[in-house]
């Protein structure tokens, strides 16, 4: 199914975002977007690349405030959920090493687990979602792979996994991971270094808006808290869906669907490990979105013309559906597609 999108995006949707004219229209319609306040205000960063050249890129307000301090393209981001796909692909090296199978009880990589859950669920169900776990003490809140239901606590038994199997702290093989993608501005909530850390903001409900401070401390770091900048996500997308960090075999384990999830703004979307895939309208798009109160970000990828969408901002609505939030980065993601789907008949 996979090489189907691929060949349909190559030889019936065909277009070139290198026409300078083209590049101009589409900066056109992003610009005059993010000009508009109707809905809210776009405070963030934003990279388009296609063929592995930077189309469009743009940064708009504030890093700080309260300082008036404006953003840039260094500026770090916390990326939510995006971090899953990361944590993913570390599992997944340790696939490829032969030192975990995707299929086996996670009991033989965590034996002080004794619920009895930890004999039937394995990788493959906490990477897809489809595991029911929800605490160490508690019983699982589903049959083990009878439905999709989202789990942070998932991803961050995956980080234990990786660490009792490694023998190495989760940040270490996070950071050797970076490393290797040579993204120097990546890292976790952890870090004592906050040179060029974005603040993250919330509108109250009075129309305030409110700094929120995410501690030190926080132990969510395989499944929402890492930190990167947009430059450094592009380099991600570039490492793992141009084959540099995985074996084919594990790659495509990653990008099929092994279960279905009801996202709250894309609606019915196909889930493999650590992300998302949708094929509607013919295109095969590998992404995932990340909230973090203060931040949202997305990260999508089109492999049949390599062209990423990164989005980074430092506000949040805090409406109940997201769609408020990530308001801008829906929109821009429309655009895109749209113009992916244009069939150029000279070519």
């Amino acid at each position: 199914m996979y090489k189907f999108y691929i060949f349909i995006n190559l030889f019936f949707l065909i277009f070139s975002f290198t026409n300078a004219q083209e590049k101009q229209k589409l900066a056109f319609k992003i610009d005059s977007l993010i000009a508009t306040k109707n809905i809210r205000f776009f405070n963030g960063v934003i990279i388009i690349a296609h063929k592995n050249k930077i189309i469009y890129e743009k940064t708009q307000g504030f890093a700080d405030m309260e300082a008036k301090k404006p953003l840039n393209f260094q500026n770090k981001f916390i990326i939510g959920s995006v971090s899953k796909q990361i944590t993913a692909v570390i599992i997944l090296q340790l696939v490829d090493k032969k030192w975990l199978d995707l299929h086996t009880p996670i009991k033989k990589y965590l034996p002080k687990i004794t619920k009895s859950w930890a004999d039937s669920v394995t990788i493959h169900h906490l990477l897809n979602h489809t595991s029911g776990f929800v605490d160490i003490e508690k019983p699982l809140s589903f049959p083990v792979g009878s439905k999709f239901s989202y789990s942070n606590v998932a991803y961050n038994l995956l980080g234990q996994i990786a660490e009792n199997v490694s023998q190495k702290s989760f940040e270490t093989l996070m950071n050797g991971l970076f490393k290797q993608c040579k993204m120097k501005n990546s890292t976790s909530i952890h870090t004592k270094n906050r040179e060029s850390f974005a603040k993250g903001y919330v509108l109250n409900q009075n129309n305030t808006i409110k700094e929120e401070i995410h501690g030190s401390d926080n132990k969510n770091i395989p499944a929402a808290f890492m930190v990167s900048n947009v430059k450094d996500l592009w380099l991600w997308n570039k490492n793992l869906h141009q084959g540099k960090l995985l074996s084919k075999k594990s790659y495509e384990l990653m990008t099929k669907t092994s279960s279905v999830r009801l996202h709250p703004i894309f609606g019915e979307l196909d889930y493999g490990y650590g992300v998302q895939m949708d094929k509607s309208e013919q295109l095969f798009e590998i992404g995932h979105g990340g909230y973090a109160t203060g931040f949202a970000t997305v990260n999508f990828y089109y492999p049949a013309t390599k062209t990423s969408i990164i989005i980074t901002e430092n506000i949040d609505f805090q409406d109940e559906t997201f769609k408020k939030t990530f308001f801008f980065e829906t929109e821009i993601r429309k655009i895109i597609r749209e113009n992916l789907l244009r069939i150029d008949l000279k070519k």
